[in-house]
């Protein structure tokens, strides 16, 4: 029998989901670990058809005011969700790279990145299971096929932030370089200014440490955090258990709009 899903206050008990219209709401959905299930790698995430197709549904009955808020590059987000050429009509908007893209706008790119990566890199071939993912305003360092190189990978990462201007973020099983000043919190407060989501509230959803500035903003402009899984502590103001319950709380969403 399927389990009734419910947002869970961080204080306790079970609450169902507030009653949403379709005017008063904009959306803002993280990717890894709220739509789709973390992977041991990067490009082995799967994006079940369902996903993509909920996705533009949702977005049609709301008017748009959907946005998938990653930590990936957008044209990988495209590529997955089946938007390549299609962004910007009508459809879900892409923020990447924690708020450095949106759809196909984005800001310079520093060529520290590229010094950044090859420390990595190097650093990664004498560890075997460490991992690195080049993003366009970004470098991740995956240990969570090493988790015994955890401290020195984040110890490296912190380092070259430093030397470099950088900022460090620190998520599941990685540590993130990237580009200062961009984060979720900034993503969200970026989709918020456009004029289809001119008064409406906004609802952030995500997993892991780098959702938090998400959480907050989505508070500081009127609306709240849902984190996905046991997170604590957590800015967000409700609760969903895993992905699955994710999927089935955007389908009652589209049911109810």
């Amino acid at each position: 029998m399927k389990a009734a899903v419910h947002l869970l206050p961080q204080g306790g008990g079970a609450s169902p989901p507030p009653a949403l219209a379709k005017g008063e709401v904009t959306l803002l959905l993280d990717f890894d670990g709220t739509l789709v299930e973390i992977a041991d790698t990067p490009e082995a995430v799967e994006v079940p058809r369902h996903v993509a197709d909920l996705l533009d549904t949702l977005s049609s009955l709301i008017e748009g005011r959907l946005a998938v808020v990653s930590g990936r590059d957008v044209d990988w987000l495209a590529s997955r969700l089946g938007l390549v050429g299609k962004l910007g009509q009508g459809g879900p908007v892409l923020v990447g790279n924690h708020g450095a893209e949106l759809n196909e706008e984005a800001m310079p790119r520093p060529a520290s990145l590229d010094i950044v990566a090859a420390a990595l890199e190097d650093f990664a071939a004498k560890h075997p299971g460490v991992l690195v993912e080049r993003k366009r305003f970004g470098v991740a360092l995956h240990f969570r096929l090493a988790p015994e190189a955890e401290e020195a990978s984040i110890a490296l990462s912190a380092a070259l932030a430093q030397e470099h201007g950088l900022s460090l973020q620190k998520g599941k099983a990685v540590a993130e370089l990237r580009v200062p000043g961009r984060d979720k919190g900034f993503a969200v407060r970026t989709v918020m200014e456009r004029a289809a989501s001119a008064g409406t509230m906004p609802i952030f959803v995500g997993d892991d440490l780098t959702d938090e500035a998400g959480f907050s903003a989505a508070e500081e402009l009127g609306g709240f955090g849902v984190v996905v899984g046991n997170r604590n502590p957590t800015a967000a103001r409700y609760r969903l258990g895993t992905v699955a319950e994710v999927h089935a709380w955007l389908e009652q969403l589209c049911n109810r709009t």
